[in-house]
């Protein structure tokens, strides 16, 4: 079987740096560019499934990425929201140094180890998105392929879980707006990573920007 793991388009505070979490702040007009722009990558592509985070920015990202023609076939799971940022959410990196300047230095450093206040971790992340990946790919066959459109944590800690790596690594790639990563294997514990965070479909080679809310 083969996953497209993909990533919502920007949003206005992905813009602005600010830490959005399950606030459902919908995709702005370069999002919106950045979905049309892997939906026409994606339009000569078979997708037998498709399922995304029900945040709008993932959703609309799933519709526009498989078009009106496939559209119908798109699911939703919560297993695929974004981690809880809690009481950081809609704040800022500079915002959150000045009231919580500790926990964002672990969060850069070593973000295995963070609960995000009144939040998440990234533990909880994967205990609930591994699982929604595991049903959204039950009954796929070799030929087979799923579309996902998660998040940037999301994202991380399925790839971390794929390529072996420990979460502390969970800062040493990149998932650009919109992003393709594609996994390929016959079932869920046997995946390999084909292609990691590539988003040739609007940026060009070095041309990756890097965001704020980290």
């Amino acid at each position: 079987m083969k996953i497209i793991l993909a990533r919502h388009g920007e949003t206005p505070w992905n813009a602005e740096g600010r830490y959005q979490g399950q606030e459902d702040i919908a995709l702005s007009s370069v999002g919106e560019a950045q979905a049309r722009a892997l939906g026409e990558r994606l339009r000569e592509v078979r997708i037998d499934r498709a399922v995304a985070s029900p945040l709008a920015r993932a959703r609309r990202t799933a519709e526009l990425a498989l078009g009106e023609s496939r559209a119908a076939m798109l699911g939703t799971d919560p297993g695929l929201m974004e981690i809880a940022h809690g009481a950081w959410e809609g704040l800022l990196a500079s915002e959150i140094r000045e009231r919580d300047g500790a926990r964002l230095q672990a969060w850069r450093d070593t973000p295995h180890e963070v609960l995000m206040p009144e939040g998440e971790s990234l533990q909880h992340v994967f205990d609930r998105a591994w699982p929604a990946l595991a049903i959204a790919s039950h009954g796929l066959g070799a030929d087979d392929t799923l579309l996902v459109v998660a998040h940037d944590a999301v994202n991380r800690v399925i790839l971390c879980h794929v390529l072996g790596m420990p979460m502390a690594r969970l800062w040493s790639f990149r998932q650009a707006p919109t992003t393709l990563n594609l996994l390929e294997g016959p079932s869920m514990d046997r995946l390999d990573v084909v292609r990691l965070n590539d988003c040739a479909h609007h940026t060009p080679l070095f041309g990756e920007a890097v965001h704020r809310a980290l």
